[in-house]
Order: structure tokens, then C-alpha cells, then sequence
């Protein structure tokens, strides 16, 4: 696919850096992540995910996760597993 055009976009620095670490790690650039966002837009005729805001006790959970407040621990598969079972 020829590339002919040039985005530009002003992004907190902090959200790029995650991102650039998390593509980094599946071996995507910035710019290959973006062309593949927006085929899918193109593609699905608009965004390619639901967008929700979450319910205050979603919210309450993802701020505490974030902290690394009340987090649960397992220490294998076959316990995670026990632990779903039981």
C-alpha cells in the first residue's frame, strides 16, 4: 500500500510512551498502528470497538487496579482455575 499522507496529532506524552511499549512489544510501529486503526474505521464505517464510559463501581475498581490497590493474586493457572471452580 503506497503511503502518500502525513497525520499529525498532539497526544499526552505519557499515553504514547504506553503505547509505544506496548507496540513495541508486538513489533508495530506508531505509524502501522494508526493505518491499521483507521482501515478498520474505514472498514466498519466508524469506530471498530464500543466506546462506554464505565459505572462508578467499574470506575472505583479500574482507579484501585491502577494503584495496585486490592489486587488478586494466583499463583498458577491450575489455582486460577480451583479458584473459578470452587
Amino acid at each position: 500500500m503506497v503511503r502518500t499522507t502525513t497525520i499529525q496529532a498532539r497526544i499526552d506524552p505519557e499515553v504514547k510512551r504506553n503505547a509505544q511499549a506496548i507496540l513495541g512489544k508486538l513489533n508495530i510501529s506508531m505509524s502501522e498502528a494508526i493505518s491499521l486503526y483507521l482501515t478498520q474505521v474505514a472498514l466498519h464505517k466508524g469506530i471498530p470497538f464500543k466506546i462506554k464510559i464505565p459505572n462508578a463501581l467499574t470506575s472505583k475498581a479500574l482507579t484501585k487496579s491502577e494503584a495496585g490497590e486490592e489486587l488478586h493474586e494466583i499463583d498458577s493457572i491450575d489455582g486460577l482455575f480451583e479458584e473459578l471452580d470452587s
